[in-house]
């Protein structure tokens, strides 16, 4: 097919826009984010808003409660895609207490604003990240959450593919590890050809991921999961359990999950997204006093604390390299990056020490360099904690489009996919 129309994009949870930029770098002729909604709650300053609002010219910018926004209002955007990052939270679900309105998510839990979307635009496609935890949340009942959602796509009416991606393996300049959740609606062209396949073939070669992350063709240490979810999904929240691998699929409540290893690329090294030393700002490089601290925070320790109950015990952690090596990708960059505390990365140069810049950040995410440059440095380090990997969202918009040129002419109209849900 030479000619595809543009698919209408809804990005939530946007941040400063990671999932648009890794589309656009896809494909800006495909893709066209049509509302993108960013608001942080409880806070005067939308930092990450106004980021988002200044690199963007089309679309419609939403800084509000996406509680506040009314179904007719998504059904207005005519959405082919749903995207975004949420946070992870506890899934739990319970019966309304009328017992004739179906079930209540948890109170304050963004993933029921996706379902409410997902219901009132009936995309063709979402795409979903989220930490890898979710797989096997809570601690008390392995599995749950993750199985809610599953439950929840499949009422809807969506196949649904998940992997857990470490950016590193793929080629990219960190090592951040996270799960991305792929659903197709069950009448799209994909859906139907993913039935003619078996469940190892999807996940090793034909489904949504494997072509643009390679795995090897084997199952680790044998590390399969095979069942069906129960009907009612108060079920599932009460008593189900199991241990979600890295990699599945499930279609119909049937799901397969298998533990695979990526055919690794190269990564970038830390060397190669540093700026040019003459061009960092003095106010990077740590005093001595802070790299006497550093010493400290990473090394090995043996402390005795004291519990809010009274108790004392010996709180230990191991130890780490004082700098990070600038010849491995970084590790996972958290929202307290350049701050004097463990996880923040210190490099070494020319025989000084120094926190990364924060375009040296926006170069760890993949993003454009000063893309965050609308707020202060707390603010850019923050958001490039909270941010994706700009270049795997760029891989998955080039395998939509791959999607998109086989099956385009075989997907209904939403309209009549509309009238055909129960």
């Amino acid at each position: 097919m030479e000619h595809m129309n543009k698919l209408n994009t809804i990005e939530l949870f946007a941040g400063v826009g990671g999932f648009r930029v890794g589309l656009e770098k896809a494909n800006p002729e495909l893709f066209k984010v049509v509302w993108g909604n960013q608001w942080e709650p409880s806070k005067k300053a939308q930092d990450a808003f106004d980021c988002y609002a200044s690199n963007f010219d089309e679309g419609i910018h939403s800084n509000e409660d996406i509680t506040t926004v009314t179904d007719e209002a998504f059904k207005n955007l005519d959405a082919q895609i749903v995207v975004g990052g949420f946070p992870c939270q506890d899934y739990s679900v319970a019966r309304s207490l009328s017992g004739e309105k179906g079930i209540q998510g948890k109170k304050g839990v963004l993933f029921w604003e996706i379902k409410r979307i997902v219901e009132a635009t009936a995309p063709r496609y979402v795409l979903l990240e989220n930490v890898d935890r979710l797989l096997k949340s809570p601690a008390s009942q392995r599995g749950r959450d993750f199985a809610v959602m599953l439950a929840t796509f499949r009422d809807l009416g969506y196949t649904v593919e998940w992997r857990v991606i470490n950016a590193a393996e793929y080629g990219q300049a960190q090592r951040r590890r996270r799960v991305f959740i792929f659903a197709t609606r069950n009448d799209t062209g994909f859906a139907k050809e993913l039935e003619s396949y078996e469940s190892d073939d999807v996940l090793f070669d034909k489904g949504f991921f494997a072509p643009v992350f390679p795995v090897k063709r084997e199952v680790i240490k044998n590390r399969r999961l095979h069942g069906v979810l129960p009907d009612d999904i108060v079920e599932i929240s009460d008593t189900f359990s199991a241990s979600f691998h890295n990699s599945g699929f499930m279609k119909d409540g049937e799901f397969f999950s298998i533990h695979t290893e990526p055919v690794f690329e190269k990564a970038v090294p830390l060397a190669d997204i540093l700026e040019p030393e003459e061009t960092v700002d003095e106010k990077y490089y740590l005093s001595e006093a802070a790299v006497e601290k550093f010493k400290f925070l990473r090394g090995a320790k043996k402390i005795e604390r004291t519990s809010a109950a009274g108790h004392k015990y010996i709180y230990s952690e191991g130890g780490m390299s004082e700098i990070d090596d600038l010849d491995k990708p970084g590790r996972t960059m958290l929202t307290s990056e350049g701050t004097t505390n463990r996880s923040s990365h210190v490099v070494e140069v020319n025989g000084r020490r120094r926190f990364l810049t924060p375009v040296e950040c926006e170069r760890l995410n993949g993003f454009p360099d000063n893309w965050t440059n609308t707020m202060s440095d707390r603010m850019r380090y923050f958001c490039m904690g909270n941010a994706l990997v700009v270049g795997l969202i760029e891989r998955m918009g080039q395998r939509i489009e791959q999607i998109e040129k086989k099956h385009t002419v075989e997907v209904p109209n939403q309209e009549k996919f509309f009238l055909e849900q129960p």
